[in-house]
């Protein structure tokens, strides 16, 4: 068991200040019964944030920043890669757009919520526009929580871009891909605002107050590594736990407590059950500057008897991050 929970150590300030009034039991005692890795360190400029590194880095395909080969990853799963190759995919994810005069803000994706049915007629419907261009794209479903379609094209060959993460309810316009490309990209992002504004799917949607796409981002990009396969039944599985992600992007601290204690009393009280247990358990916590990750390592007699008359150790560590 390895639990990946992203956005432990949230970025906002009333998230921040939220720490104090956690209760986190099961935590508390996780953190008298195991120590924490060598911490890994990142920023929140870098394209690919920490609960991705950490992610990657457990299924061998740890790459250099904003080329973590999400998309490639999948193409293989799903058989792709015999075909056209471990190298040029790219996720392509449905968006909705806010334009203001000085910038671009990019809706959550997840309150989109597309139908099956929506995702295959909007995907088919910019096929040809990104054909035309050389580029493929694959509509398909592999659980994502966020609407995510497959594109292969030389133009994303090793083209750095920055995870859906970065840019969810935020301002994109830092986040724009720069290399060589992204000319052609922004390009067809600006044809398929003028494809999408009259599409019937469109007009459903505003029709029933839902948000409409109107644009698109590109992740997911790089190449697999020489030799990567594909998990087997040895292999550790790990399991992002997501709940904490909306609540700190939109800096709603309650939201954020809610969704803690719920992971305190459902994963984390299976984690303690196997740490007691003596079965393998790593638990990764991850912010924009730093992700540790915790091990059933004994702790010192002396540590123990600092954590016993500690305060909440888990304030301690969220703090931290």
């Amino acid at each position: 068991m390895h639990l990946l929970i992203p956005y432990a150590g949230p970025p906002g300030p009333e998230c921040r200040q939220a720490i104090a009034r956690l209760q986190l039991p099961h935590l508390d005692q996780l953190l008298r019964l195991v120590s924490a890795d060598a911490a890994l360190l990142g920023g929140s400029e870098h394209l690919t944030p920490l609960h991705e590194r950490v992610w990657a880095q457990s299924l061998g395909l740890e790459a250099a920043d904003g080329l973590v080969p999400w998309a490639a990853w999948d193409a293989l799963r799903l058989g792709l890669c015999e075909t056209y190759g471990q190298t040029g995919w790219a996720w392509i994810t449905p968006c909705h757009w806010k334009l203001h005069t000085s910038h671009i803000d990019m809706a959550d994706p997840l309150q989109l919520a597309l139908s099956p049915q929506e995702s295959v007629a909007l995907c088919e419907a910019m096929q040809a526009y990104f054909a035309e261009d050389g580029i493929t794209l694959f509509a398909h479903a592999l659980g994502h929580p966020v609407t995510h379609w497959l594109a292969h094209g030389d133009v994303l060959r090793d083209l750095p871009t920055a995870s859906l993460d970065r840019v969810a309810g935020q301002a994109v316009d830092a986040w724009m891909p720069r290399s060589s490309g992204s000319q052609l990209l922004r390009r067809l992002q600006n044809e398929m605002q003028m494809l999408l504004y009259t599409h019937p799917i469109n007009d459903a949607r505003a029709s029933a107050a839902l948000p409409v796409v109107n644009s698109f981002w590109i992740s997911g990009t790089g190449s697999l590594p020489a030799g990567v396969r594909l998990p087997d039944a040895d292999t550790p599985h790990i399991e992002c736990l997501r709940t904490l992600t909306g609540p700190a992007r939109s800096d709603n601290a309650s939201a954020w407590i809610e969704a803690w204690e719920t992971i305190d009393r459902t994963a984390l009280a299976q984690a303690l059950e196997r740490v007691r247990a003596h079965r393998p358990v790593k638990i990764s916590v991850c912010a924009d500057n730093k992700a540790s990750t915790l091990g059933p390592t004994p702790h010192s007699v002396l540590r123990r008897l600092q954590l016993r008359f500690a305060a909440p150790p888990s304030q301690a560590l969220l703090h931290s991050l």
